[in-house]
């Protein structure tokens, strides 16, 4: 069971709209290295992992990734809101636009949808946790994309924000390693 405060992890207030910057954190929310995969991935891999532990790793990181789909899905609005249709086009959020208006749509920065293939979820535990490591790095490395194209100071807070915690849950699957490599299964 969770508890659920309303209010996002970390305050995401953008000043400015920014179509084309919403074209491309979209990713953060449905592409490959995503939020929506990494919430689902880490969720479903703790059924079957043969150590409390390790569950529970796996349900503290899989929720906060639940708050960090909030978190984008709010950075994306924030950035998209009361745009005309000129701004829509010059800003290259058409495509986007068309298929979805401004609602928030898990996709890639590509225009991909999300897709639950890229979910790995295996019964060996070792496997599943050393495919989590990789995906927080692939995550990191996303985040650090994002700020090399991000001009936005408000954008940037967050997405900071989001690219730490990334590192600490790295750092919480190194100690499910820990906790699995004695383990006989």
């Amino acid at each position: 069971m969770w508890i659920y405060q309303k209010q996002l992890q970390h305050p995401v207030k953008i000043e400015r709209p920014n179509p084309r910057l919403a074209s491309i954190i979209i990713t953060a929310l449905g592409g490959p290295d995503g939020e929506t995969g990494a919430a689902m991935r880490y969720l479903n891999q703790r059924y079957t992992m043969p150590d409390g532990r390790v569950v529970g790793i796996l349900t503290d990181v899989g929720t906060e990734e639940m708050g960090h789909q909030e978190m984008v899905s709010s950075i994306v609005y924030q950035l998209t809101r009361n745009l005309t249709p000129d701004e829509i086009i010059a800003g290259g959020f058409d495509k986007y636009y068309v298929d979805h208006g401004a609602g928030i749509f898990p996709a890639s920065a590509s225009g991909m949808p999300f897709n639950a293939a890229s979910i790995a979820s295996k019964e060996d535990a070792l496997a599943s946790i050393h495919e989590d490591l990789a995906a927080e790095q692939k995550a990191r490395a996303m985040y650090d994309n994002i700020l090399r194209l991000s001009d936005d100071p408000d954008v940037n807070d967050a997405i900071r924000f989001l690219r730490q915690r990334e590192v600490v849950h790295f750092q919480r699957f190194g100690e499910a390693m820990e906790i699995l490599k004695d383990k006989k299964f």
